[in-house]
Order: structure tokens, then sequence, then C-alpha cells
């Protein structure tokens, strides 16, 4: 079995922070192009450069529909730490949402298509159902809501609050710990969402163009992000867990510093390369690829000092309403053994 990160009592899933991480980097991929406005200058928007097509077929609305699922996931996760600290949990996520409001308003001077803010928003919407209802009726009301949203709007933010309910129902089921093993649930969905996989990419493909923007490329997305997602489970429990942790973990326990980060690193970048005179896609990805990889590494010296990502960081503190230690307990100890050694 994985290894899981002790925080007092709670047990943290190195799969769960591993899955955000892949996550963080489909999104940056997707953001990248509309982030340096790549090709407005020459009269067309980022959708009609060249060299985007493997991105449509794996990467756009694969990502986005991760992310926003794992982020109810962490709403059941603030439940319990609630619980854990004989807490009422609501001031703790209305507190966590209202943050979350203020950094993506923050955020939007630098990128407007920043998405924190409609998650805050959606978070409140839905915490009632997440305090209140049995997690199968969060379940049965998330799927509901999801489906209603690809039928009625083609997925997209419509389908947020469905998205966080199913992540909040399935974290109160241990879906961390469903992943992070041999699981049979996760072995027949991943084969029959791969099974089904196929006609949606057909269908996709009956409706070309950027699949952000089409009910077909909505579908398409949300199947392929449960391949993705229970194919990485899967992946789990081999040997390539080492590869998948070192790439991935330490992007997504910092996810929010490093989403925020991004933005910031684009908005200065393009302040001087001119993206929006270039009409192929390879310039902005390569500057994605950079980014990612500064901060895998950028990451990995932060939290081998300190507990929390300087955003989650503050965040938490937020949510709680009182000082958090950002000093990790290992890093403590090593100081006090290095003292009582002089």
């Amino acid at each position: 079995m994985a290894p899981r990160l002790a925080l007092g009592s709670a047990q943290r899933w190195a799969v769960i922070d591993t899955l955000r991480g892949f996550a963080l980097c489909g999104i940056l991929l997707v953001n990248i192009p509309d982030l340096v406005q790549l090709g407005y200058g020459l009269g067309v928007d980022s959708a009609g450069v060249q060299g985007r097509e493997p991105l449509e077929w794996l990467v756009q609305t694969r990502f986005v529909p991760i992310f926003t699922f794992l982020f109810g996931m962490s709403m059941t996760f603030v439940v319990h730490g609630a619980r854990r600290r004989e807490r009422r949990p609501w001031p703790a996520l209305v507190m966590r949402f209202v943050a979350l409001f203020a950094i993506g308003l923050l955020h939007s001077l630098v990128y407007p298509g920043e998405v924190l803010r409609e998650y805050a928003i959606s978070g409140l919407l839905v915490l009632p159902v997440v305090l209140f209802a049995p997690r199968v009726v969060q379940l049965l009301l998330g799927v509901v809501l999801v489906v209603a949203a690809y039928v009625v709007a083609g997925g997209g933010l419509a389908a947020t609050p469905g998205l966080m309910l199913l992540g909040a129902a399935l974290g109160a089921y241990d879906l961390g710990r469903a992943l992070d093993s041999r699981s049979r649930a996760v072995l027949v969905t991943f084969a029959v969402s791969l099974v089904l996989l196929i006609p949606a990419l057909l269908w996709q493909g009956s409706a070309p163009g950027d699949p952000r923007f089409s009910t077909p490329g909505a579908v398409a997305g949300l199947v392929m992000a449960v391949v993705y997602v229970t194919g990485l489970s899967l992946l789990w429990i081999t040997p390539a867990r080492r590869a998948l942790r070192m790439l991935f973990e330490p992007l997504g326990r910092m996810s929010l510093s490093n989403y925020l980060g991004a933005s910031v690193i684009v908005f200065f970048i393009s302040t001087v390369v001119d993206f929006t005179t270039m009409t192929t896609i390879g310039p902005a990805l390569l500057l994605a690829l950079g980014i990612l990889l500064t901060q895998n590494i950028a990451s990995r010296l932060w939290l081998h000092y300190f507990r929390y990502g300087p955003v989650e960081w503050i965040w938490r503190m937020l949510t709680w309403r009182e000082p958090i230690s950002l000093i990790s307990p290992n890093r403590w100890a090593a100081v006090g053994a290095s003292s009582a050694l002089r």
C-alpha cells in the first residue's frame, strides 16, 4: 500500500495529491494559450492557431472535471478536520470559500478567466447538502446535477456544483483508500469508461472545433477524465508509482500556490515575449512545460522545510481562524537534535 502523510490524526493520501498535481499540469496546458493570448494580434483567438489538435483530444475538457471533483473531496476533509478539533464544520467551510473568493479576485488581475471565484460560489451553494445530507443523497444529487449540466448546458461551469458534490460524497465513501489499493470498483470503472470512451471520441469528432464549446467535446472530456483518474490509480499499485509521485505529488501538495504562481509567471513573461503574433502552439507549450518543471523543483525544496505551500498556509489559517505552524514537525525535530549535539 502506498504511504500516507500523517497530519495529526488525519490521513493525507499521496495518491490524491498526485492526482491533483496531474490535473494541475493539464489545466496549465489548457490555460496557457489564453493566458498568453496566443494569436490574438493576428485577428484569431487561441483556437485558431496551428498544432492545437493534440490538446483538443487529450487535454481540453479533461482536467478541469478532475480538479473540480478533487476540490469537492477537500470539503469532506475539512468536515472531518473540524470534527477532530471538536468544532462545527460550517464556519470553517464558509470562511474557506470567502477566502477563496478573495484570492480569486486578486488572481483575476493577472488572469481574468480564472475559476476560483466560481468554485467559491459553487462551494457555498452545495455546502448545506455536504453538511446535512447523507452521503448517498450527496452522491445521487451530484449525479443528477452533472447529467443535467451536460444535457442542458454542455458541461463547463454549469457542472461545477454537481462535480463538487460527487467529490464530497465519494470522499465520504473513502475514495482515497480505494484509489490507493487494488480496488475492484476502480478496475471496473476504468474498464467501463474505456469502452465508453470510443463512442465519446467519435461523437467529439463529429463536432470539430474547440471541445470546450461543444457538448460532444465536453462529454468526451468527462469520460476521459474518469479514464485518467482510474488509470492513474491502477498504475499507482505498480512500480510506476514512484515516478508518478516524483512528477506530480509536489505540484499537487502546493496546487493552489502553483496555480496562482503560473499565472503570475506567464503575466510577466508576456510583457517581454509577444505571443499574440504567433500562430503555432509550440512556444506556449514550451513555456508551460518550463513552468511545471520549475514549480516541481521549487515545490520539492519548499516542502522539505515547510508543511504547506505559502498560499495554502494562509488559506488554512483563514479557514480555521487561528495561527498554524508553517514549519514541518520533522524540521523542528531536526533542529532540536542539531542543537542537542552542540
